[in-house]
């Protein structure tokens, strides 16, 4: 398989603060991947360590990070066109953000739609549940596209349904998918490869149904 982003002995600390100690690992197109751990094991250092590895060769690559990063005063539909600003002229996108265009605002819609937002286009992010605001963040990803969605718990807000119809999205939408995870089932039930990270380290990295059950119950043990 074709190495997309690989990492070699990488250690990053903040301060006197050890996150990610000699982490050596690689992602490969096709992949799906969960990162599994305790919080503050790491897993989101690791992930944006991949993002920021990907997106100097791939561009597209689209992030969902565990903030959302959404712009609270503008609407639902807003906040998923931003997904393509770099595709188009500053004076389109400012103009479409004021007078949004039919045929944009039929593909934001059918993204919206996905994640069941449809209904909420015009609503402002300020007044959406955190759920909602997830999902957008979600739709703003899958309206990019592009080769690769790197996510960081991109379901923590929503019910395991809703979870699980998501994750399906992204594998749908996209070829290589990354997430960093803490709902086992789900992660053990999507991805194809689990990487396993405790105290910034690897603990285990291996196909899914190659990882014990113990292994993962290892990894939130005090």
């Amino acid at each position: 398989m074709t190495t997309l982003v690989a990492l070699d002995e990488l250690s990053i600390g903040y301060g006197k603060q050890s996150v990610l100690a000699d982490i050596s690992v690689s992602i490969a197109r096709g992949e799906r991947v969960a990162l599994l751990g305790r919080s503050g094991a790491g897993k989101s250092t690791l992930l944006m360590q991949f993002y920021l590895g990907l997106i100097g060769r791939y561009p597209a690559t689209a992030l969902v990070p565990q903030d959302d990063a959404l712009v609270p005063a503008l609407p639902v539909y807003a906040n998923i066109y931003m997904g393509r600003l770099d595709q188009h002229s500053a004076f389109y996108n400012l103009a479409n953000l004021i007078w949004p265009r039919a045929r944009d605002v039929a593909e934001v819609g059918k993204f919206a739609a996905v994640v069941g937002l449809e209904t909420n286009l015009w609503q402002s992010v300020a007044t959406l549940s955190g759920g909602q605001k997830q999902r957008t963040a979600i739709a703003r990803a899958l309206y990019r596209g592009g080769p690769v969605v790197l996510a960081d718990e991109p379901v923590s807000a929503v019910d395991v349904n809703q979870g699980g119809q998501i994750l399906a999205a992204l594998g749908d939408r996209f070829e290589t998918v990354v997430l960093a995870m803490h709902d086992v089932e789900l992660a053990t039930g999507f991805a194809s490869r689990l990487i396993g990270i405790k105290g910034g380290r690897i603990a285990f990295d291996g196909p899914t149904g190659a990882i014990a059950r113990g292994q993962i119950d290892e990894l939130y043990a005090r």
